[in-house]
């Protein structure tokens, strides 16, 4: 299999120390009232080193999709119940060796399923910042994006690719007796010959078909008919709806070149999308949220890309730290 590397390193994993330091931040936050003055400490040990941020990032998703996922497994009711009602009053030791414990409720059968460490073991996988294109077995090609896993199933008989986290872009060589199949958590995307992407978030996933037609099977239309989706059009998958998406503010294959290209964004959305693409905290402050941005923006440099903005926009960008930047209005 051909691996085509782009120049972004790989950073390394966090170590043992900082990943305890984020899971205490978590359970800090976790059991106490709202308060603002514990959120803004957190914020700040997060931005003093990217390290900080990758552990507290992986540290909430296995908190997420822990609780999420081991709900389906008979018996675990009762231990998340603890953890969740006994938070206020149990020591984060006791809540650690708690959480802790979850992961083996349920057993292998369960990991090998829905595994959260399914990102750190995937058969492909970026870092934050990174980009990374495959050639697959059959011609095909594999694009992945920011922070993003897949796995690949191909054999004589079937082509699948499991996504993990993240979003691909897939360019499918013509195989009617071998359609390309592509499996979200929210549905199965299917089709013989093109190019799509792939996003899968926390609540979503988002087709886009930038060439051929691509079959929808969502978990949300059951053993209906499969929806075809042509090139041009993007849908946006829950796990009770399908729906068309509306006119788009961003060009959501432009990643693969490198570039972000929006067409009258909301600053605030478009510095999320920017988020995606380094370590630490990057933040919009509310009052100018609502500013519309358009243009050509490269990624090789995000923070090249963030010292365009007061050109354009009455703003000012604010580096607290290295990884803690915050867009402000201009003073």
């Amino acid at each position: 299999m051909k691996v085509e590397p782009l120049d972004t390193p790989r950073p390394s994993d966090p170590s043992q120390q900082v990943v305890r330091q984020a899971i205490n931040w978590l359970l800090r936050l976790r059991n106490h009232a709202p308060d603002p003055v514990l959120s803004r400490q957190c914020d700040a040990w997060r931005a003093t080193d990217p390290a900080h941020e990758r552990a507290w990032q992986r540290v909430q998703s296995l908190h997420s999709e822990l609780t999420t996922n081991l709900r389906a497994v008979p018996g675990v009711h009762t231990a998340l119940d603890t953890l969740e009602n006994s938070a206020q009053r149990l020591a984060r030791r006791q809540a650690l060796k708690l959480l802790s414990g979850l992961v083996l409720v349920g057993g292998v059968a369960w990991l090998g399923k829905t595994s959260p460490w399914q990102p750190w073991s995937a058969d492909f996988a970026t870092a934050t910042g990174e980009r990374r294109g495959f050639q697959l077995p059959d011609g095909s090609r594999l694009e992945l994006n920011t922070h993003s896993a897949a796995n690949l199933d191909f054999n004589a008989d079937h082509r699948w690719v499991t996504l993990v986290r993240g979003e691909i872009m897939l360019t499918c060589n013509r195989d009617t007796a071998r359609p390309l199949r592509v499996q979200s958590r929210h549905g199965l995307f299917e089709t013989v010959e093109g190019r799509f992407v792939v996003r899968q978030d926390s609540d979503c996933t988002r087709l886009s078909v930038t060439r051929g037609t691509v079959a929808i099977r969502s978990h949300s239309s059951g053993s209906g008919a499969p929806l075809q989706v042509t090139a041009g059009q993007s849908y946006v998958l829950t796990p009770s709806t399908t729906t068309l998406a509306a006119s788009l503010d961003m060009d959501t294959s432009a990643w693969a070149d490198g570039l972000i290209v929006t067409r009258d964004m909301r600053l605030e959305d478009f510095l999320s999308e920017v988020g995606r693409y380094r370590p630490g905290l990057l933040k919009c402050a509310p009052s100018i949220a609502d500013l519309r941005l358009s243009g050509v923006f490269r990624l090789e440099d995000t923070d090249t890309l963030l010292a365009v903005l007061p050109r354009t926009l009455p703003v000012q960008i604010r580096y607290r730290t290295r990884w803690w930047v915050t867009v402000e209005r201009l003073a």
